[in-house]
């Protein structure tokens, strides 16, 4: 996402960083690439002439020189960026009883799919979510909305014969008390006529939400800020969740947009699955920007997959030395449902520059598949000691043609498991802080792991 943005703006901190002398026309050449760069990712024209003038300003005072010049354009290049992005990260907190968000927008914007995202996601936090359809207008959005509601795992609840959103609401008022956290989508339009906005109003003064959320797609360009400040003055919204930040669209003028209009961004989504939700920091952002990761990030991402109780087995299996076959795939596949490791290079620190293609996911899918089917192929004996075949290769070849797969596939499912056993028992991964040697030595072992999957 924004790649070429990122690659741009860390490009332009090399040459401020390693010139001999910003002169003039350093300078020049250093904004107009800048200039360029954010132009076009669809940021606002004049918060690009903004962040130049502050630029130009500041390399051209003569007071300050040398290194302490570089580092001060540095860092205010930073700064510039992240009141671009939109300051400080605002949460969306929910507030004790019941909370309830009404997400509005425009057709093709990804409420329905956004509401089953912030289902899953408060759901894996404790809170006792239900997705509410009220969307009566767009053939199907209201089966859309329950069968993204199955793959959230969370309740919903809709009416699918009532053309009366209000009267939906009402019909079920006592069944939505039950829940902690209601999720209400609600319909769109072409654009933001007078029916949409009297619909809005009528459904907020019903349903009285505690948060009005504007989904943006992030391919809007720049006319995100005319939209949400239509959208701001006819409902007041509360804050703003950018949608498809994983596709070719630039991004910028959604989120640039939402800064000027003070209207915060709690999340943005990355993509289709369940999972392809993250709260939005700024901070965060430009580090992955300029390629220097999010852990704080891929942290949260890990917490969506992770079934905690699966996870507590598995890790008193571990202490015990007695790590599955079964393990190793259901970690990789918990991998693939984030994405696989092409979606996670970006917030590991340091990795955020390697030159990984799609297909790379595509041939780890059928990686899968393959071994799934050497699992079937195995004794109850090898499967829980995988080492009986390390230097057994007629178990081996056995297995292979029993499954319709290679030897070669049979040794990469008998390396996994044994470097990832290797990671999951190892010392740092236990400690609550890792020292740089342990720190090398974890990320070595992630390079291999990274060769094999």
């Amino acid at each position: 996402m924004l790649e070429k943005l990122g690659k741009t703006i860390r490009k332009v901190t090399d040459r401020i960083a390693n010139s001999i002398f910003l002169d003039k026309e350093e300078v020049q050449s250093i904004i107009k690439d800048l200039q360029r760069a954010l132009i076009e990712a669809d940021v606002d024209v004049f918060l690009v002439k903004e962040l130049s003038d502050k630029i130009k300003k500041e390399a051209m005072n003569e007071r300050i020189k040398g290194i302490e010049k570089k580092e001060h354009i540095i860092k205010l290049l930073h700064s510039s960026l992240i009141e671009i992005l939109g300051g400080e990260k605002k949460e969306l907190k929910l507030k004790r009883g019941q909370n309830r968000i009404l997400l509005i927008g425009l057709y093709g914007s990804g409420k329905t799919t956004t509401a089953s995202k912030l289902g899953n996601y408060f759901s894996k936090r404790g809170k006792k979510t239900v997705l509410v359809g009220l969307d009566v207008h767009r053939p199907a959005a209201k089966e859309q909305l329950k069968q993204m509601a199955k793959k959230a795992k969370t309740p919903f609840i809709t009416d699918f014969e009532e053309k009366d959103p209000i009267k939906i609401w009402k019909k079920n008022k006592k069944e939505i008390e039950k829940y902690e956290l209601v999720i209400i989508d609600s319909a769109g339009r072409h654009s933001l006529d007078k029916e949409l906005i009297k619909e809005i109003k009528q459904i907020s003064k019903e349903t009285k939400p505690t948060e009005i959320i504007l989904i943006l797609p992030a391919d809007i360009g720049q006319s995100a800020k005319s939209q949400t400040q239509e959208f701001q003055k006819a409902v007041n919204i509360t804050g703003v969740i950018i949608t498809r930040m994983d596709s070719s669209a630039k991004g910028g003028g959604a989120i640039s947009a939402c800064a000027e209009t003070k209207a915060p961004i709690y999340f943005i989504t990355t993509g289709e699955k369940i999972n392809d939700i993250e709260e939005f920091d700024p901070d965060s952002f430009l580090s992955r920007l300029l390629g220097m990761g999010d852990l704080k990030t891929l942290i949260e991402k890990i917490k969506l997959i992770t079934d905690e109780d699966k996870q507590e087995e598995l890790k008193k299996r571990i202490e015990k030395g007695e790590l599955k076959l079964e393990d190793v795939i259901e970690q990789v596949k918990s991998l693939n449902s984030l994405g696989g490791f092409s979606k996670l290079k970006s917030l590991i620190p340091g990795m955020g520059n390697l030159n990984i293609g799609d297909e790379k996911l595509e041939e780890q899918q059928e990686r899968i598949k393959r071994w799934e089917y050497i699992l079937t192929s195995m004794t109850k004996e090898e499967k829980e000691n995988p080492e009986l075949l390390e230097k057994q290769t007629t178990r081996i070849s056995r297995i292979a043609k029993g499954s319709g797969t290679t030897t070669k596939d049979v040794r990469t499912l008998l390396k996994q498991y044994k470097l990832l056993k290797e990671m999951i028992k190892s010392q740092s991964m236990s400690s609550g802080e890792l020292s740089q040697k342990q720190l090398k030595k974890l990320m070595k072992k992630f390079g291999r792991f990274k060769k094999i999957i």
